[in-house]
């Protein structure tokens, strides 16, 4: 693979509670962008918090391995195109228990994102999160809990958007808008966690089509990463529809190369792949 085609592994589809877009329109989106591979990783958050919207995110499991699996045996008919099976859990410390026998309980996933979307009974995506606290409070507590889920959760592949609270913080939006030495301390105590437990984590460019001037995690903390040992990558647009798929991938490979990471990673029935950047 060259870095044109480098598999987009963060993505929803119609099986998200906050997406409709349909398989084979994301499958067609992919292929169009040069991907010949690419990892659906929906949305399964347990006891998500009732929400303004009433959306919800508990997944269809199996129902949603079957039709992946129906659609993928389609598209390898051919060898045209390599679909994987992945989940996004929304993890917290009510369900690390629960979730991490997931994989196990259900066969046939090659890919478990584990992500931070709940914090003290709120998800940062809405107002409210924001005026239970101060902005600085808010954004410890948020790393606070992140640190807990590394600690205690280990049936997972990569940490998704690691500080996925700054898409919405109310000044992060900008590299020069946020003093994230103010969190580096705690982010060392989660990396060293992530690649103590040979996990990794991803780069995710969701937050450029979010207003944002740089990809998730911040520049900072994947320096830091790296600096620690850390060489699972993977590489997630977060799409949750087909214009965004594969966005900004460039931009993110040429930080990635800066850095001193030499490729990315893929996974299958749970195990990572190592692909030189070309």
């Amino acid at each position: 693979m060259n870095n044109k085609n480098i598999p987009d592994y963060h993505l929803h589809s119609l099986f998200s509670g906050d997406a409709a877009t349909p398989l084979q329109e994301i499958v067609s989106a992919a292929k169009n962008a040069g991907m010949t591979s690419i990892c659906l990783t929906d949305h399964n958050d347990l006891d998500f918090p009732e929400t303004p919207d009433n959306t919800t995110f508990d997944l269809d499991i199996d129902n949603y391995i079957a039709t992946l699996k129906n659609l993928s045996a389609g598209l390898c008919a051919d060898n045209s195109f390599d679909l994987r099976i992945g989940v996004e859990q929304g993890v917290m410390s009510t369900t690390c228990e629960t979730l991490n026998s997931y994989s196990t309980r259900h066969p046939g996933l090659d890919f478990i994102i584990c992500s931070t979307h709940v914090v003290n009974g709120m998800d940062p995506y809405y107002p409210e999160f924001w005026e239970s606290a101060d902005e600085n409070t808010c954004y410890m507590t948020y790393f606070e809990n992140v640190l807990y889920n590394v600690e205690n959760f280990y049936d997972y592949n990569v940490y998704g958007h690691l500080d996925y609270i700054l898409r919405y913080g109310p000044c992060s939006k900008k590299l020069s808008e946020i003093n994230i030495k103010k969190y580096l301390e705690i982010a060392e105590a989660i990396l060293i966690n992530i690649i103590r437990n040979g996990k990794g984590i991803e780069i995710n460019t969701g937050s450029l089509y979010r207003e944002m001037d740089y990809c998730h995690p911040h520049p900072e903390i994947l320096k830091m990463y790296k600096e620690l040992g850390g060489e699972i990558l993977t590489f997630g647009s977060d799409a949750h529809d087909s214009s965004h798929i594969g966005y900004g991938f460039k931009d993110a490979t040429i930080l990635a190369q800066s850095l001193g990471f030499r490729g990315y990673h893929t996974f299958k029935d749970m195990k990572p792949t190592f692909h030189e950047f070309q």
